[in-house]
């Protein structure tokens, strides 16, 4: 007897809301109102966050200009 893996994909509650939209058909121009729509909350989202942090951190523009001049690459040795 061969044992097979089986892993259920469980899907997010945002996952399951949107296939509550499957039965709706929307024209291509909708389409592109529904996707900017998500774009912008999440974007909204990340602005927030990022914000709490910069206050928490007390990051200011002289820290991103910072950040923009680090060299982050890795050399690996030859």
């Amino acid at each position: 007897m061969s044992t097979s893996q089986t892993s259920a994909t469980k899907l997010s509650n945002l996952q399951m809301e949107l296939l509550k939209l499957y039965p709706y058909t929307v024209s291509e121009e909708e389409l592109k109102e529904i996707r900017l729509l998500l774009a912008d909350y999440f974007a909204r989202k990340i602005d927030i966050e990022m914000n709490q942090l910069s206050q928490e951190k007390g990051w200011n523009e002289q820290t991103i200009e910072g950040w923009k001049n680090e060299h982050l690459r890795s050399h690996s040795a030859q």
